[in-house]
């Protein structure tokens, strides 16, 4: 696959790597269809280029440092990188869990974060269990004064809240997509009631239909060790990873009435919707649509 065209997708911020992660060694990676490397200067700090054909360079790209991670962007955001509040709050635990590679559409992992009914069939005895399985209920809504996907008053019941906290309990969540390819989960913490743990989803669109992923997490657990949290973390992903790569199509329907919703799917359709509005094509049927058509439309004419 060559760089998309999709500007809605090239003017993003996406995450491509965890700084800590980055040694001398250059990282060649991909970004929407577009070879890029990342490397390391002593003196000029991180730096990320397109890989041209034949391997030349291509122009510098815009970089941020930002929750550990190095962002960067194939074209020009009109937004800045999403803002996490608790990421600068004192008294939490930062914990960065790994990346993930998915043979899926980022959009469709983005989807399944979203989806609470999975919870007692995918994540029995953690976050769900089968005697549970309805899902409350909740509000979803595009929020057009800061154009981001939240649904709220959220409740599940969940055995495992924590890594540390096996007794079962209804929890309290809320859910947020500030960015096409970043998601977002508060929680209420189990001990701090009047606060929130933060879970962040960032993903790299390699391709249409591969991409890589980090959960990062704020967290005011302090019983917990770092290996603890994220053995939890990276457990639940991969199990959601088993799910995720056998949808099917594994690009984001956006059509309407092309996969059937249920109530407990309202974040999903709210989140297609808005996607749908932005006009995104990279990731979704829609585009694939469109390149068969393209095809099929010069078969045509050299008939």
């Amino acid at each position: 696959m060559t760089k998309t065209t999709d500007k809605v997708a090239l003017d993003q911020w996406f995450a491509v790597e965890t700084v800590a992660d980055i040694a001398d060694a250059p990282i060649v990676t991909r970004l929407l269809g577009q070879d890029i490397e990342i490397t390391r200067n002593n003196n000029s700090g991180l730096r990320v280029h397109e890989i041209l054909a034949g391997g030349a360079r291509g122009p510098e790209l815009p970089t941020r440092e930002k929750y550990g991670c190095l962002w960067t962007t194939l074209g020009e955001p009109e937004r800045d990188i999403v803002e996490i509040a608790e990421a600068y709050e004192t008294g939490r635990r930062y914990v960065p869990c790994g990346w993930v590679k998915m043979r899926a559409s980022g959009l469709r992992v983005v989807e399944n974060f979203l989806d609470m009914a999975h919870f007692p069939f995918v994540h029995a005895d953690i976050l769900g269990s089968e005697p549970h399985t309805e899902v409350p209920q909740y509000k979803s809504e595009i929020r057009r004064d800061v154009d981001e996907v939240w649904a709220t008053n959220c409740t599940f019941f969940q055995p495992q809240m924590t890594a540390t906290r096996p007794g079962g309990e209804f929890t309290h969540l809320t859910y947020r997509v500030p960015s096409p390819f970043v998601v977002m989960l508060y929680r209420i913490c189990p001990t701090q009631p009047d606060r929130l743990d933060a879970i962040a989803l960032f993903i790299q669109p390699m391709e249409e239909d591969l991409c890589r992923a980090t959960p990062v997490m704020y967290l005011l657990d302090d019983q917990a060790s770092l290996t603890q949290l994220r053995r939890f973390e990276q457990v639940i992903f991969l199990q959601d990873r088993i799910i995720v790569e056998n949808q099917r199509p594994l690009l984001m329907p956006l059509e309407p009435r092309a996969e059937i919703p249920t109530r407990a799917d309202s974040s999903s359709v709210a989140y297609r919707r808005w996607l749908k509005e932005k006009g995104l094509r990279f990731g979704t049927t829609m585009a694939a649509n469109e390149g068969k058509e393209g095809k099929d439309d010069a078969h045509t004419e050299t008939r």
